[in-house]
């Protein structure tokens, strides 16, 4: 994986696939390339292990003709990252190219059948095995040979192949996302829309078994025989979203949205969350227990939705790390969260086969609604985050805790466990979170600097919470690995005394999000007599004076601090930056993980 454009233009494309790739950095990826396809019926290909910028100066420096091309930026799963492994990758003749996401399980079985049958398969990747397939089948055209190649295939797939002779463009989808657009300037193919957002107004999404033709015309297929298109979906994303604009980095930008994004999700989900009206809607059964599902930064805002749940409605509750759902065991009645910000997650797309079977319904809390997850979910919440560029979740952590809790309280007004009064309250509570959110912005970014300077040396961090607050604290400690690589651990506050406390020495940083109890005043004590450096995160006093009463704002205690996980963003921003990392694309971190 991870990024995939490919395009059939009216101009020269290199200058469209490179665009569309930069566009696609924020995936994450460890080296790129784009083949073009040339008059004479050979292709030209121009790869690289650094980044997209890199390529485009290559390119400048030895140009390419031709209208017609594919492009790929690729996160490292099989071999090491090298030119030889990058994308796309050419059959034996010269005359195909492919690009891929996802893993194809069976491809050592593959390339040593294709060896002994001749091929030179020159690079370590699964993907090259595919190539050689539609080589071995071409004779029955490009379209016909791509689907006898994918029938050989166990995996995930999504892939576009390129014909150098007749500049054809054939792709196909298989647990792995894919797009397919038509705007004034030509056809394109990517696995995110953003990446062609600015040059079309609609686009399709190739679903499992979907096998799609760019020639003269655009054909579909399914299942060996001719299909009608999938339908036409509006691209509702705007240039100026995928632009940084005069922020030094799309984090810094997409941490400022915060306060736009859940002034949106709330008048998206709010009023009909408040009444039941949305719950009823749904066509979702009542349900005795639930479980949220997801990895990473959307497992933590599941956690805090979970906490939700049973703090305001006694919910029994369940989080369940996607990746680690073989054992799981479904209990009757249980109500489905899946949290994926891409909605291709594929662990969490694994983890649904397990659901399934056992008949539970699922809620998709994602922010692509068209999105694997979407497509397989009962019911979708959208996010409404609009695009994320930066590779570590900001905007779209919070927008999956909004849209949750919007979820939470529906389902418990819709079931009778709260009454419609309650939920009126609880939405108007919730009516508060922008204004908190744009005070924690604000004052972190008056008081990280000084606090960042004095840690940003340290070896590693400490995060502590108490309660509903402990997700909230996982999460600002994930996003402090993910921008400064340093190690960071999230415990609940009165755990330091049963281990973790080993860890504290003179000057060792411990990030506490400060519920103002004895409990959690008693842990940062023994913090403090180890010569540890507390960076709480409370009210007026605190280092990082972040929570609702600073302002004069009331918090919302049912929910818990919410807006303390800005004031974490910004202190993990600012500590990356003073460690010379890349805020925008973290090292070996992807942001769709479409494998497992």
């Amino acid at each position: 994986m991870c990024g995939i454009v490919a395009g059939r233009t009216s101009g020269a494309v290199t200058g469209t696939l490179t665009e569309a790739l930069a566009r696609l950095e924020y995936r994450g990826y460890d080296s790129v390339g784009v083949a073009v396809a040339q008059g004479d019926g050979t292709l030209q290909v121009r790869r690289t292990t650094a980044r997209v910028e890199a390529l485009v100066d290559r390119l400048a420096a030895d140009p390419v003709g031709g209208t017609t091309g594919v492009g790929h930026t690729r996160w490292a799963t099989h071999g090491a990252v090298t030119e030889g492994n990058a994308h796309p990758h050419a059959d034996c003749s010269g005359r195909l190219a492919l690009v891929h996401n996802g893993i194809i399980t069976n491809a050592d079985a593959l390339r040593a059948g294709l060896r002994e049958r001749g091929h030179v398969v020159a690079s370590d990747v699964d993907s090259e095995v595919v190539v050689h397939l539609v080589e071995e089948a071409l004779g029955t055209g490009l379209a016909a040979a791509v689907e006898a190649a994918v029938e050989q295939l166990t995996g995930t797939w999504a892939l576009a192949v390129l014909d150098a002779l007749t500049g054809e463009l054939v792709a196909a989808s298989h647990g792995s996302p894919l797009v397919v657009a038509e705007g004034p300037e030509g056809v394109y193919l990517a696995s995110d829309v953003a990446a062609v957002a600015p040059w079309i107004e609609d686009f399709r999404v190739l679903e499992d078994g979907h096998v799609v033709a760019v020639g003269d015309t655009t054909t579909w297929r399914h299942g060996g025989r001719a299909a009608e298109p999938p339908p036409l979906r509006r691209c509702t994303i705007s240039v100026a979203e995928l632009s940084r604009e005069l922020y030094a980095d799309f984090m810094s930008k997409e941490i400022d949205e915060q306060p736009l994004v859940a002034a949106r999700v709330l008048e998206s989900w709010g009023a009909p969350a408040q009444d039941g009206s949305l719950w009823h809607g749904s066509g979702l059964p009542d349900f005795a227990r639930v479980a949220v599902l997801g990895c990473g930064t959307s497992l933590n805002a599941g956690r805090a939705v979970a906490g939700v749940l049973g703090r305001v409605a006694g919910v029994p509750t369940q989080a369940v790390v996607a990746s680690e759902a073989d054992d799981w065991v479904v209990e009757p009645d249980t109500l489905v969260l899946a949290f994926s910000q891409s909605g291709e997650t594929a662990d969490v797309l694994r983890a649904l086969d397990r659901v399934e079977h056992r008949g539970a319904p699922v809620v998709a809390v994602t922010n692509s609604a068209w999105s694997a997850l979407g497509r397989r979910a009962d019911f979708v919440m959208s996010c409404h985050a609009g695009p994320e560029i930066g590779v570590a979740a900001t905007k779209t952590y919070t927008a999956q805790v909004l849209t949750g809790t919007c979820l939470a309280i529906a389902a418990c007004v819709g079931t009778g466990r709260l009454a419609r009064s309650t939920g009126r309250a609880m939405v108007a509570d919730l009516g508060r979170v922008p204004d908190l959110v744009a005070q924690s912005i604000g004052v972190a970014m008056q008081a990280v600097p000084t606090i960042a300077a004095a840690t940003s040396e340290a070896s590693g961090f400490l995060f502590l919470g108490r309660g509903i607050a402990r997700s909230y604290a996982d999460e600002g400690a994930l996003k402090l690995k993910e921008l400064s690589y340093l190690w960071a651990e999230s415990h609940a506050s009165g755990e330091l005394k049963h281990g973790p406390l080993a860890l504290v020495e003179p000057g060792t940083p411990v990030v506490a999000v400060d519920d103002g109890s004895s409990r959690m005043q008693a842990s940062l004590a023994e913090v403090r007599a180890r010569g540890g450096d507390v960076i709480d995160i409370g009210g007026p006093g605190s280092a990082l004076p972040a929570l609702g009463t600073t302002g004069g704002i009331p918090g919302i205690d049912w929910c818990g601090p919410l807006e303390s996980v800005m004031a974490m963003q910004v202190l993990a921003r600012q500590v990356a930056v003073l460690r010379g990392r890349d805020i925008d694309k973290p090292r070996n971190l992807a942001k769709s993980v479409t494998v497992e």
